[in-house]
């Protein structure tokens, strides 16, 4: 191995000129674009759809095709495949060619000349989406100091509801600026001004120093410390990132499946983040976001009624992010996990104790209260940290793979939740469902309080150490 403690003594000189708050929030603005995208993409095509019907003359089943190829197989595929890529080529290197996928197949919907051309292009963006899923929250987490990863790894989750919320803005704005059945192609070509920011805003900026150490570039991985830490902190930091990969190395060179077949623990990890990732979709958020007009409206509303009611979610879904932020400042990752599950648990219960009540406007509106406190207890306390916990918890050797297995597990669990919660609603009952959704949610909590670790406050490198010497024994987590 290179003797990287030579490189220590390499002069870097301007590689400080910028203020390392200035560096990181420019940034987390341009890596969370891929956030941005990543919401405006899954909300567009509500809007869209009702001129696509008539264009392309959509049946049932295409209408299903053209909403979920983005996300199965296109962004389970991004997801799987971006991890190990990532570890590969770097985290900069995904997100640039994840942005050149963002801007061609953004082109290529909005200029779509039939079906076929317009889901192939749909696959392709969900892989960007896929990509962009694992990989931001990753680039961000090993580029910020442990003090600041908490509030700067969740912008990248403010950026995803603020692209939802921009994709109903837009679609009304575009809808009523435009009286011809081809607004949809302007509704989702407008996600090229931000997939172009990002491919080449990505450019500008460099991979992260925990990457570049393991591939042994050592003076990268001090330079880029150098940028975005404290003058105070650069040599503590660097000596526990040399540490934690010098030992790795030691091995030789293997693949992330190698390091797990020699290293339960890893496994084990594993295992623990793809169902916590899967959890994120079992709180029933989805519902909330795809289907609350049609709850609504089969509640007793009317249907304009139950369109604004239902805008007020994308509203409540940034101010409960920011909420989230905040509380994230004072309060451990573990902790929030359990009360968002707990809660979202009672608010389910809510839900279902409602629908047994005789119809009524109280009904109604009792039905969206219990569906924002779904959303506020998931997107406080829960939104904010599913990705954060995820980017945090897996060694250096597997993150990228690690992450990529995690986060397929939640696309796959979103893809199957959206598509079955309409039939299963229509067979059982909106009151049979929500008591799924609650006991899901009361088993995700007793999950969260036994398997997941705290993260706030530490480094990377003390996280590994410590959760090698905790899930070496047990994948149980004591308070």
């Amino acid at each position: 191995m290179p003797n990287h403690q030579s490189s220590t003594r390499v002069s870097f000189r301007g590689s400080s000129r910028e203020d390392p708050r200035t560096f990181l929030f420019r940034l987390a603005a341009i890596a969370s674009l891929g956030g941005l995208l990543f919401g405006f993409d899954t909300g567009v095509i509500s809007g869209a759809l009702v001129y696509l019907h008539e264009d392309f003359q959509l049946t049932a089943v295409t209408e299903g095709l053209v909403v979920t190829s983005l996300l199965f197989p296109g962004a389970t595929a991004g997801a799987l495949l971006g991890g190990p890529i990532a570890d590969r080529v770097g985290r900069k290197k995904s997100l640039v060619w994840a942005g050149a996928v963002f801007v061609v197949s953004t082109v290529a919907c909005a200029l779509a000349p039939n079906l076929t051309v317009l889901i192939a292009a749909r696959i392709a963006l969900g892989y960007a989406v896929g990509v962009a899923s694992v990989v931001v929250p990753l680039y961000l987490a090993e580029m910020a100091p442990a003090s600041q990863r908490g509030r700067i790894v969740t912008v990248n989750q403010l950026m995803l509801v603020t692209g939802l919320f921009l994709a109903f803005v837009m679609n009304a704005i575009l809808a009523n600026l435009i009286d011809d059945h081809v607004v949809w192609r302007y509704m989702v070509g407008v996600a090229l001004l931000p997939a172009g920011c990002l491919l080449l805003g990505m450019r500008t900026l460099p991979d992260t120093p925990r990457w570049y150490a393991s591939k042994q570039m050592w003076s990268e991985t001090r330079r880029t410390l150098q940028r975005a830490h404290l003058a105070a902190r650069v040599e503590a930091e660097y000596e526990q990132i040399t540490a934690i990969v010098e030992e790795d190395a030691m091995q030789g060179r293997v693949s992330a499946f190698a390091f797990c077949r020699s290293r339960p623990w890893m496994k084990r990890l594993i295992v623990v983040g793809v169902v916590l990732a899967m959890a994120q979709q079992t709180t029933g958020v989805n519902v909330v976001m795809y289907y609350a007009p049609t709850v609504l409206e089969s509640s007793g509303l009317t249907r304009s009624a139950s369109l604004i009611a239902s805008a007020t979610v994308g509203i409540a879904m940034i101010v409960f992010t920011v909420v989230g932020m905040w509380i994230l400042g004072v309060m451990g990752r573990r902790r929030m996990m359990l009360l968002g599950f707990g809660g979202v648990a009672a608010s389910h219960l809510g839900l279902l104790l409602t629908y047994l009540l005789p119809d009524s406007a109280l009904r109604s509106y009792l039905i969206l209260l219990f569906m924002l406190s779904v959303t506020a207890f998931m997107v406080t306390f829960l939104g904010t940290t599913g990705f954060l916990v995820l980017s945090e918890m897996f060694p250096l050797p597997i993150r990228g793979f690690a992450m990529g297995a995690s986060l397929g597990g939640l696309w796959v669990a979103n893809s199957l939740i959206s598509f079955l919660f309409p039939i299963l609603a229509e067979r059982y009952g909106s009151v049979a469902v929500f008591a799924g959704f609650m006991v899901l949610n009361m088993l995700a909590t007793l999950f969260a309080f036994r398997c997941i670790p705290e993260t706030k406050g530490r480094t990377l490198e003390e996280l590994e150490g410590d959760l090698r010497a905790r899930y070496s024994g047990t994948v149980a987590e004591r308070a």
